[in-house]
């Protein structure tokens, strides 16, 4: 028996997800749903968006941890019958409750490294959740291997470590198939927290690139789910990034996220870059935090390195104390220096990196040779998605076998490989007597064994038998820990030579040296451990989520396209039937309409009004009892001639700087000032840019200057918008001038021009004339037109409108704005114009039309 999830993976992978399931009763720890055979299957035909509006009235709330695999060694009974489970001890999600408060339950969603016979699954996961806290995700062995050993890593691995498929013999291709069979192991992940979750109460943690999709299936089910994701694997440039075909897809659904968190800056950077680049976000950094605007959203950027398990390693020293091997390896290593290196079997671990490193320091510093080791440890690769494995190994032996042949002698070898598994208590006796640790991998995740050895060589707490502590570290500059090992001796390890001079660095160091950088290095890693990490990605989940049940959530889109808006609750989409009713009523009206992006759509390459929009125009402004305004930015003799037609149609021009009243054929300044000399300062800054950012323009109206990069590369573009923006208000800080950013530009203008200026004089206008306004509509859709709505928000306040004036201050997109209403797109706004004019007491005439 096999779900309908996993057999349908063309539909999942196109991003046409059936419905997961209806709403449960929520209870706290649920019996987990199973079948035998397969993954219960949840889909159904009903609503899938849980709105969670009410508030929680439990006190207590719960951490999900979801990953991969569950924190757990498993084993078949010696008789056969049934299994064994108990908690892995080396297993990092298992470390991660420590920065928890004691009082918070945890439960972990995850697969099992080994597969349960389906008829035994129920009971397994039973058992599971009742001794453990655990909840299988049981994934069929032919789902496994296209989604683990396929395209986890054999095409999202690599990539991430930086290797492009150019050739079918230099890594996997792209396959659809694999990406399908991803997308199917997500959701059935996706089912099994759905199972047990209660929505209004539970954080959800989501663990590593496995799971990378896994946000969008949890997110369409409950929008204001608190949820994290930690990415505990290098993320790449943006070109890198880029060259993956479901880019897309996998960004969007980690969007869907509250909360990602990344082990340093330059990840976080390049994640940043691909948001800008592909969906044009642009983070902003507030009082510290860094958070992307997503659909009215904030998602919250962390960058912290995951640490170790200080009490699980000093337990194991305590331990190794007593065990024979710390005293063996003393002895056989007695009068050496012993360099080590502990890594896995891959090849960006570049192990053979550090044996040619080796070989240049004997070589070229001969006072080392039958006196420095290297040993190095190599773990088993990790899943079957290895590459290169057996070109790598080959190469490791050959190197190891010429540097012995060249430099050992009896008693004595330079080089000591060791490719069998070693435990942690035998890793702990090696860092005891290592002098220094080297780590040459060319691209890594973190990396937590420079954070093992420092605290191997602090010794147990309280103890001073060892003496002065020392910790020696030569490590790479491209894996996670460089940068918070400021005491380390960071290396290129493809510069072989430089590897070779550092190692020799280190063990020639002063001894006073090594042990002011072990003390600098135990400080951090001993304050920074994985309850400190943990306890910290917590608190910015709750700071993150603080407003989930303030605001109101919806979601829109389908497939990976979905995301949920999350807006102010008294923002609400415009009705028609409301406004034409209240239009009806009215007795004077003021109408005050933007016109790029609000009628006429930004992408149109035809930037005049259509027939149907002029009509409209002269419908609604023929009406006595109607004050229509078109407001934009654009320069006057544009306006002028795109809406010659319309006679009694009111325009300002260049965000209100010149006004032409309805039916009036002059324009009016509404600048104090005609001197315009700032834009012989500020146009010569401008062409500076324009020169040195390719893509970029500059455009002159008659009061303003405006520098557009819409075409320009979007980080460079906006990196030189920014710096711009400031050397502009510089040099005309004394001048009668604002200086704005907007979307794509930067604009110089007179003060006293905006909109929200001309929406003060159209209002004042019609009250001395005594015919304040009763109806107002305005529309908009970018930043200028919230000046608009924020003096119509004051307007009342301030005797321009009556408290009883019907007011539809109206944005174009579901998108935070200080409107109260919204409309979706340009031909929303049409229709809706379109129903007023049909509702107008006084329609022109065709010959008044036809002028």
């Amino acid at each position: 028996m096999q779900s309908r999830s996993y057999t349908n993976l063309l539909e999942l992978a196109s991003g046409n997800f059936p419905v997961m399931g209806r709403e449960r009763e929520k209870r706290k720890m649920p019996r987990v749903m199973t079948v035998p055979g397969s993954i219960t299957e949840l889909d159904d035909d009903q609503a899938s968006s849980v709105a969670s509006d009410n508030l929680s009235t439990l006190s207590m709330d719960r951490m999900i941890i979801v990953a991969n695999q569950l924190p757990l060694k498993s084993k078949r009974r010696l008789d056969n019958k049934g299994w064994s489970f108990s908690w892995d001890d080396d297993s990092l999600l298992l470390r991660i409750k420590d920065g928890f408060p004691e009082e918070m339950d945890v439960l972990y969603v995850g697969s099992l490294s080994v597969d349960v016979d389906p008829i035994e699954q129920d009971d397994v996961a039973q058992v599971l959740l009742d001794r453990f806290g655990c909840v299988p995700t049981f994934l069929p062995p032919n789902l496994i291997e296209k989604f683990y050993d396929g395209f986890c890593k054999k095409q999202l691995w690599p990539l991430f470590h930086y290797m492009l498929p150019y050739s079918v013999d230099h890594g996997g291709r792209f396959d659809r198939s694999m990406w399908e069979a991803y997308v199917a192991a997500n959701k059935l992940f996706s089912q099994k927290v759905i199972e047990v979750i209660n929505p209004e109460d539970d954080f959800v943690w989501i663990h590593d690139y496995h799971l990378m999709v896994l946000p969008t299936f949890l997110r369409r089910r409950f929008n204001r789910l608190r949820m994290g994701f930690f990415l505990h694997s290098p993320f790449p440039s943006s070109e890198i990034y880029r060259t993956l075909p479901v880019r897309e897809e996998i960004l969007k659904a980690l969007l869907n996220s509250d909360l990602i968190g990344f082990h340093t800056f330059d990840y976080a950077r390049h994640f940043l870059s691909c948001c800008s680049r592909m969906f044009g976000l642009e983070y902003q950094s507030k009082r510290g935090y860094i958070g992307l605007d997503y659909y009215g959203r904030t998602v919250g950027i962390k960058i912290m390195p995951v640490g170790i398990h200080m009490g699980q390693i000093e337990s194991v020293m305590k331990l190794a104390d007593k065990e024979w091997r710390v005293e063996e390896l003393k002895q056989q290593f007695e009068g050496k220096t012993v360099f080590l290196g502990v890594d896995d079997m891959d090849i960006f671990k570049a192990i053979n990196l550090k044996l040619l490193a080796m070989e240049q320091l004997l070589k070229t510093h001969p006072s080392w040779q039958g006196r420095a080791v290297l040993v190095q440890l190599s773990n088993p690769a990790r899943g079957k998605g290895g590459i290169y494995l057996d070109e790598i190994q080959a190469e490791i032996q050959e190197s190891c076998k010429r540097i012995n042949d060249q430099y050992g002698k009896p008693g004595y070898q330079p080089i000591v490989y060791i490719d069998n598994p070693l435990g942690i208590n035998e890793r702990v006796a090696y860092y005891s007597i290592a002098e220094c640790v080297v780590v040459t991998a060319v691209r890594d995740g973190l990396n937590l064994t420079p954070y093992e050895y420092i605290v191997c060589r602090e010794g147990i707490s309280g103890s001073d038998s060892n003496g002065p502590k020392k910790s020696m570290l030569v490590v790479s500059e491209f894996i996670g820990c460089s940068p918070s090992l400021s005491g380390a001796i960071r290396v290129n390890p493809w510069s072989v030579e430089a590897t070779a001079e550092a190692m020799n660095e280190a063990i020639s160091m002063s001894e006073p040296e090594k042990q002011l950088r072990h003390e600098k290095h135990y400080r951090y890693v001993s304050t920074h451990d994985v309850g400190y990490w943990s306890k910290s990605f917590l608190q910015d989940m709750e700071r993150t989520c603080a407003d989930h049940f303030r605001k109101r959530c919806w979601g829109i889109g389908l497939g990976f396209g979905f995301r949920v808006v999350s807006l102010d609750p008294n923002f609400r989409k415009l009705s028609i039937d409301n406004i034409v009713s209240a239009y009806i009523k009215a007795k004077n009206r003021a109408i005050l309409l933007d016109y790029d992006g609000t009628m006429m759509p930004q992408n149109s390459i035809i930037k005049t009004p259509s027939r149907e929009v002029i009509s409209i125009l002269n419908t609604l402004s023929g009406d006595e009892n109607n004050k229509v305004f078109i407001v934009s930015g654009r320069g006057r003799e544009s306006l002028s001639k795109a809406f010659s037609p319309c006679k009694k149609l009111g325009i300002a021009a260049e965000h209100g700087y010149f006004m032409r009243w309805p039916g009036d054929v002059e324009w009016e300044t509404c600048g104090h000032s005609n001197d315009f000399g700032w834009m012989q300062m500020a146009e010569p800054v401008m062409k500076l840019y324009t020169e040195s950012t390719d893509g970029s323009s500059i455009e002159t109206k008659e009061s303003a200057l405006v520098w557009q990069y819409r075409d320009a590369d979007p980080g460079f573009g906006f990196a030189q918008a920014k710096e711009m923006l400031d050397h502009l208000e510089s040099v005309l800080a004394n001048e009668p001038v604002a200086v704005k950013s907007g979307q794509y530009i930067v604009e110089v203008k007179p003060q006293e021009a905006s909109k929200g200026l001309v929406a003060e004089k159209i209002f004042t206008s019609m009250t001395e004339k005594g015919k304040q306004a009763d109806f107002v509509l305005c529309i908009g859709d970018d930043r200028s037109d919230e000046d608009m709505f924020e003096i119509i928000g004051n307007a009342i306040s301030r005797n321009m409108l009556s408290v009883n004036t019907n007011v539809f201050a109206c944005t174009v997109g579901q998108k935070p704005s200080k409107a109260k209403y919204y409309l979706d797109d340009t031909t929303e706004v049409i229709l809706m114009l379109e129903n007023l004019a049909e509702a107008t007491d006084s329609p022109v005439t065709s010959e008044d039309e036809n002028e």
